[in-house]
């Protein structure tokens, strides 16, 4: 396990304010569910496909169709529970959340309200090198998307697409621990790196695979700890719920112009409504879309369609044993096996496609090397050709390979970086591309012992300098280098200089 300090949050204070103010952050994420088909219907859900075209008869409401559980999003569901240390409900119903969009055609949302599968867990969300905070997850709950209305494609018409609706969605509602923008995307991107994990949601963020609604509120100091203790959430502050955020970049802009807007408000002597608004990133404001909606509103009830979920504990347990090695204690061994630095472990567990890479380079090279080489050299070209680790042009037995021939002495570090460029470029086996094109290192002492008589006797002036300062040695290691196009070996190469000049 990590060495980890967990700290109390420290509360994010408002510059600016007359009085001074903390905010209060809890979110609702919307994670799609990674599978082939929709919640209750056999209906594809692949992103991109024509307008209306994976829709099945339940999902436009057709009169008599009727929702059929899809157990696999279930198992989704169990899953991210599971990794997010949660408890599991064996017992969990689905009920109708009533309100009318063009886009939602049977006029109610199949949720899960007064009995969802997962209950309360928790996120360990890294906070700087061994701190961590606790944020506590409430619940998570399933449910089915809306369609997606389109407004752009005429002047005077909109039009709805209904690829989306029926798609499975995991609710996962957090509690107000959160305490600034920098804490929010931090919560984020953790969840979305354990989901990516477990496979339960690819966290596409960009396609609104995984979407936030933010609920904001300022409170005045101390009160979140009397929150805390007695669990009253009046001391908390009116929050507004800022809705279908798909940034972390923009959620950080919209939680701290929220938290303005409201202080401003309460400055003022006035009362901040409770109600959900949009965040515009062009005018860099919030705007009021309703009035918050309280469950009574959307007049909840049992789904009449759907009889209570009831799950066996032998079957979460199965689901439990399947479970893979999750980004902490996966970064923990890399420290531990590897011996790598908490920032390099980071950086290669970030995303699992990354982890892999890396283990697969590690399995037949030196873990240090191999992160030096993964993260310097792999991601820094990856980013220049803006592509992703899956993308990859060279494999990790490719890079293996080189870092192997560095290893035994074969190659030195200049040369190995020409040699992972023609491999990035051209492909091929590092090994045999070192001896057809003659990139071999020189270890003959001999031959670097002449080179180094070459550039000594071609300047002696700056014999002297070197033996009156010996620091200057390295020029002479660095010309002995260059004339033998950085194949000789470099260790050999400075203990003979340091012989030669009588250093």
């Amino acid at each position: 396990m990590l060495d980890l300090t967990y700290e109390t949050p420290k509360p994010k204070i408002i510059a600016g304010a007359k009085h001074d103010w903390e905010l209060v952050i809890g979110m609702e994420v919307h994670a799609q569910v990674s599978s082939n088909a929709k919640l209750f219907s056999g209906a594809s859900t692949t992103f991109g496909a024509e307008p209306n075209s994976n829709v099945a008869f339940v999902d436009a409401a057709m009169p008599g169709m009727l929702p059929v559980i899809n157990e696999f999003c279930v198992a989704q569901a169990v899953k991210t529970g599971l990794g997010l240390k949660a408890a599991i409900n064996l017992r969990s119903a689905f009920d109708r959340k009533n309100y009318f969009y063009p886009d939602q055609p049977a006029g109610y949302q199949i949720s899960q309200l007064y009995h969802p599968i997962v209950g309360e867990g928790e996120v360990i969300v890294d906070m700087g090198p061994g701190i961590a905070r606790c944020v506590r997850i409430e619940r998570i709950h399933l449910e089915q998307d809306a369609g997606k209305s389109i407004h752009d494609m005429d002047p005077a018409l909109s039009f709805v697409d209904l690829n989306r609706s029926g798609v499975a969605l995991m609710e996962i509602v957090s509690r107000p621990d959160i305490r600034g923008p920098e804490e929010a995307a931090a919560y984020i991107l953790k969840l979305r790196q354990i989901l990516r994990y477990l496979g339960t949601c690819d966290g596409d963020m960009q396609n609104g695979n995984l979407r936030a609604d933010v609920n904001v509120s300022v409170c005045r100091p101390g009160d979140y700890e009397r929150y805390r203790e007695t669990g009253d959430f009046s001391h908390l502050g009116t929050r507004c719920e800022i809705k279908n955020m798909n940034s972390t970049r923009f959620i950080q802009q919209a939680i701290d112009v929220e938290a303005r807007r409201q202080i401003a408000i309460l400055e003022a002597g006035g009362q901040v409504d409770q109600e959900t608004r949009g965040f515009d990133p062009d005018k860099g404001e919030t705007r009021s879309q309703r009035s918050k909606e309280e469950a009574h509103d959307y007049r909840y009830f049992p789904d009449p369609d759907l009889l209570p979920l009831e799950i066996e504990q032998a079957w979460v347990d199965d689901i439990a044993s399947t479970m893979p090695e999750l980004p902490d204690a996966k970064k923990a061994r890399f420290m531990g096996d590897f011996g790598l630095s908490d920032y390099d472990a980071s950086v290669l567990t970030a995303e699992v496609e990354a982890a892999a890479y890396f283990e697969a380079v590690a399995a037949h090279a030196d873990g240090k090397l191999a992160a030096n080489w993964v993260i310097n050299e792999l991601f820094g070209r990856l980013k220049r050709d803006e592509k992703d680790i899956a993308d990859s042009p060279m494999s990790p037995e490719q890079l293996a390979g080189v870092i192997a021939l560095i290893s035994k002495g074969d190659i030195s570090g200049k040369i190995a970086k020409d040699l992972f460029e023609i491999v990035y470029v051209e492909g091929g086996d590092p090994a045999k591309i070192v001896e057809e094109r003659g990139m071999k290192q020189v270890t003959d002492t001999g031959a670097i012992e002449a080179a180094v008589d070459e550039v000594i006797a071609a300047n002696p002036a700056q014999v002297e300098k070197a033996k009156a300062n010996p620091k200057l040695a390295g020029w002479f290691v660095g010309q002995v280098m260059k004339t033998t196009g950085g194949k000789a070996n470099p260790k050999a190469v400075n203990e003979i200089v340091a012989a030669k000049l009588g250093l």
